[in-house]
């Protein structure tokens, strides 16, 4: 650990371990959307809404923070970064329950429940991480295993593709699964750019 000879503002990581925990809120948002009647799906899309629009504040509280401190704990552009790809993690999640609200989706493929599933694991993990930014201590095993999770997803996001495209679907169809699909994959990508930021700071630090 890098000794420094100044003080650092504290309030960063509260900042950044409530966002990590309102993303936790989404993914089980997310799941709830898989066992909900279609009935009940715009009251889960406007508790999504809610939690998303919790997330937006967390996000300028943290960037009105940054402007406003002299000392940071770590470079500028890494906390930007950081609060950025949280940021996108929920607007991702929330906007994948909009798209299957909007387009009235009966039934969604089974290769979704596995992205959402993965998605969760990856929030867990990251509301896990984000304490740790205080000592940058226990922090390798989690972005490695984010970016196996990423791994995952991508094999997961292409299966589901073969699947939509096998014929069985009405054009339609797959232009509105493609897209909810797609929207959950970038969902597992923001997840490893906030991992790759947190190896990018530790290594800084260090």
């Amino acid at each position: 650990m890098r000794f420094r000879l100044t003080p650092r503002e504290t309030s960063f990581y509260d900042m950044f371990a409530a966002s990590a925990d309102n993303i936790v809120t989404g993914s089980k948002l997310l799941m709830e959307l898989l066992g909900a009647d279609t009935s009940d799906r715009a009251e889960i899309a406007e508790r999504m809404r809610a939690a998303e629009h919790a997330g937006d504040d967390a996000t300028h509280a943290i960037f009105h923070q940054l402007n406003s401190s002299f000392i940071t704990p770590f470079d500028r552009e890494d906390i930007y970064s950081l609060a950025s790809s949280l940021d996108d993690i929920m607007d991702f999640m929330e906007e994948a329950v909009d798209l299957v609200v909007l387009y009235n989706v009966e039934e969604l493929p089974k290769g979704v429940a596995q992205q959402i599933e993965v998605l969760a694991r990856a929030a867990e993990l990251t509301a896990e991480a984000m304490p740790n930014l205080r000592t940058m201590e226990n922090l390798t095993e989690y972005w490695i295993e984010v970016n196996r999770l990423e791994n995952q997803a991508d094999q997961i996001h292409r299966k589901l593709l073969a699947h939509l495209f096998n014929g069985k679907y009405d054009a339609i169809e797959v232009l509105k699964l493609k897209q909810i699909v797609d929207v959950l994959e970038e969902a597992a990508d923001a997840f490893e750019h906030v991992a790759n930021t947190v190896e990018t700071i530790a290594v800084k630090e260090s």
